[in-house]
């Protein structure tokens, strides 16, 4: 089934679907937008006990799975698949599976080594059988590479929030002041992932402090949990304080979160963490620990960050709110700003049909395999801009001089983004001094184990990543330390968000960029073509195309690159790499003629008669060696003023 053709997903889901937990919520909500997006969307509940199934759930899923017809497109919820490795496998050949996961199952808190080994190795397995794996987060996405998943496998759809958010936002703005006992609310269930035992054991440190505290969130999935709870409150003497609601519908958590002055997120480690984007959405501002997915809200606005597990620093965070209403006051402004800045489920509900499209379609065309990214390398070596590449190797010597004119201890470290066969690094290897350490990092696991042995044949220190550079992630999956930034044929394809994302992590470690072979958006073909300009219009139209970052920047991303370094105080200098490709180019040529008319008629389906009569011409001319091709590129070196030459 071609990827424009998905109408039709069902999701499978443990149990019955209607529960009232993150992770279900995120489901339904997802189905929800996909319908109104015109998709076909459904959920059903499979019976039986997971993760760690139970003969029943093992029938279940294979009863659910085979009563699909041929390529029907299944998503696997991670409770449901991840412990089934063998019925997953029974029918991966007949039908489209994708794995949903929202974490992955061993990562949950307080298992038995044996029961985490045996969820590891079950779940790495089972996503090996599907087609396509969507996570909840950028985190979970990066996690996964422990899993032996490649990153070109793997789409993230985050969640959205309710409207029923929004609204409360609304009613809460009524409230002007944070009321005398501020109430916090912490939405969980009770479990020890969740770490409410830290809250109250934080919290009765301050009995001392005016506060009331309001723990929604099911009692019953976890008993003897919940228990522990009740008897810690109680032996503190602080019965008076806490309320534990269990589960509640949608009014009785409306009423919560529009009467709360603030909310408490002490979990040890999320997969995303829809309760803290859902409290911004109600402009309440949120103290949570940084535990998996939740270290992406560190410096967002309305959120105070502390470690994991540190019950000291939740204590020190919740003194700063009850000792000071000004200070608490003061954080409710700043949640009530960046409630304009939440995603909706009719975003979450884009990203996921994005995904699925570009997941479950056909393979990449020739532009972008390996023989294509073999054919073009000897031009994209002869057109990149010498002089740019010395003026970074001059740098670079400088950075290795260090302070004083004294050696750095350890190499340089340049990243290659998106580095395919290493063709770049290669170039830039033989034309720089200083010694260096390589990090590659791709989403194609082959590319990037071709683009390693490549450069360690040379000898060159390599470190290899496979894995999908994420606008929220990019801070964590960029080297810490990192001297150089580069990469070939790359920014046009991303989006501007993905773009000032990637400038912001730059910016933070100092490094340089080098960013070459951006398509510019001119090509020119001799002999000439009345339909040449025509071509080039579709061709330039069809750059914009989301190629998994959102909209592409296309011929507009150096400019735009380079606008956002300069007001970062870098100094830029940008040079022209044309491609000049003639009869010895041949088996270049003719994938770029047939990569044109193929975007072309994406864009334009009634005008595939005349680009296919157009597709012809040319090729017969280049057949009989009369056809010449210049295709317009750019290349991009910034450098931190501190350390450029000017």
């Amino acid at each position: 089934m071609p990827a424009s053709e998905i109408r039709e997903v069902l999701f499978l889901v443990p149990g019955d679907p209607g529960q009232n937990t993150g992770g279900y919520r995120y489901v339904r909500q997802l189905v929800r937008a996909l319908n109104e997006r015109g998709v076909s969307a459904g959920v059903s509940g499979l019976a039986g006990q997971f993760p760690k199934p139970d003969p029943e759930a093992t029938a279940a899923l294979d009863r659910a799975l085979s009563e699909c017809p041929d390529n029907q497109v299944v998503v696997l919820d991670g409770l449901a698949m991840g412990g089934l490795p063998e019925v997953v496998a029974d029918h991966a050949s007949r039908l489209q599976l994708v794995a949903l996961v929202h974490h992955p199952l061993a990562d949950e808190a307080g298992l038995a080594e044996a029961d985490r080994a045996w969820f590891f190795n079950s779940e790495r397995e089972a996503l090996s059988h599907v087609r396509a794996v969507v996570t909840t987060s950028p985190y979970t996405r990066t996690r996964l590479a422990d899993f032996g998943v490649p990153a070109g496998h793997i789409g993230t759809a985050e969640p959205g929030v309710d409207d029923l958010f929004i609204d409360i936002l609304a009613r809460r703005r009524h409230r002007s002041v944070v009321t005398k006992e501020p109430k916090l609310l912490c939405v969980a269930q009770l479990s020890p992932r969740k770490a409410q035992d830290q809250l109250v054991q934080a919290l009765a440190e301050l009995w001392h402090l005016p506060w009331r505290c309001v723990l929604v969130g099911s009692t019953e999935r976890n008993r003897d949990y919940a228990a522990r709870i009740r008897d810690m409150i109680r032996a503190r003497g602080l019965e008076d304080r806490f309320e534990l609601t269990g589960e509640l519908d949608e009014c009785g958590l409306a009423d919560c979160y529009s009467q709360a002055d603030g909310f408490v997120f002490p979990s040890l480690y999320e997969g995303y963490g829809m309760a803290v984007d859902e409290a911004l959405a109600a402009g309440l501002p949120v103290i949570c620990s940084d535990g998996g997915a939740l270290s992406r809200m560190a410096g967002r606005e309305g959120v105070a960050l502390y470690p994991a597990g540190d019950t000291f620093a939740l204590t020190r965070q919740l003194t700063q709110w009850l000792a000071s209403p000004e200070t608490l006051q003061e954080a409710r402004g700043h949640a009530e700003h960046a409630a304009g800045e939440v995603r909706r489920w009719r975003d979450t509900a884009a990203d996921f049909q994005s995904a699925l499209q570009r997941l479950l379609g056909p393979a990449p065309d020739s532009l972008f395999d390996s023989e294509w990214l073999e054919a073009r390398e000897p031009a994209d070596h002869r057109a990149r801009s010498e002089a740019l590449t010395e003026r970074l190797n001059q740098w670079l010597q400088c950075q290795y001089a260090g302070p004083g004119g004294v050696p750095l201890a350890e190499p340089l470290v340049m990243a290659d983004i998106g580095s395919g066969r290493a063709s770049n690094a290669l170039y830039l290897s033989s034309r720089l001094s200083a010694p260096r350490t390589w990090h590659l990092i791709e989403q194609d696991a082959g590319l990037l184990a071709r683009g390693e042995a490549r450069l360690r044949q040379i000898g060159e220190s390599v470190v290899g990543r496979n894995l999908t550079l994420a606008s929220g992630e990019m801070e964590q999956q960029l080297p810490a330390q990192m001297h150089v930034l580069t990469a070939s044929a790359l920014i046009d394809l991303v989006s501007d968000s993905w773009l000032r994302a990637l400038t912001a992590a730059v910016v933070r470690r100092q490094a340089a960029v080098l960013m070459v072979l951006s398509y510019a958006g001119d090509f020119e073909l001799s002999p000439t073509d009345a339909k040449d300009a025509r071509l080039k219009e579709l061709v330039n139209s069809h750059q914009h195309r989301d190629k998994g970052s959102g909209s592409a920047l296309g011929p507009e991303a150096t400019h735009l690159f380079c606008h956002l370094l300069r007001d970062e105080g870098y100094a830029v200098y940008v040079e022209a790499s044309p491609w000049h490709l003639d009869g010895k180019d041949a088996t270049v040529i003719e994938a770029l003629l047939r990569g044109w008319v193929s975007a072309a008629q994406e864009q334009a389906p009634e005008a595939s008669a005349w680009l296919d009569a157009w597709l012809e011409r040319r090729l017969e001319q280049l057949e009989s060696g009369e056809l010449q091709v210049s295709v317009a590129h750019q290349d991009l070196l910034a450098l931190p003023r501190d350390r450029s030459d000017g």
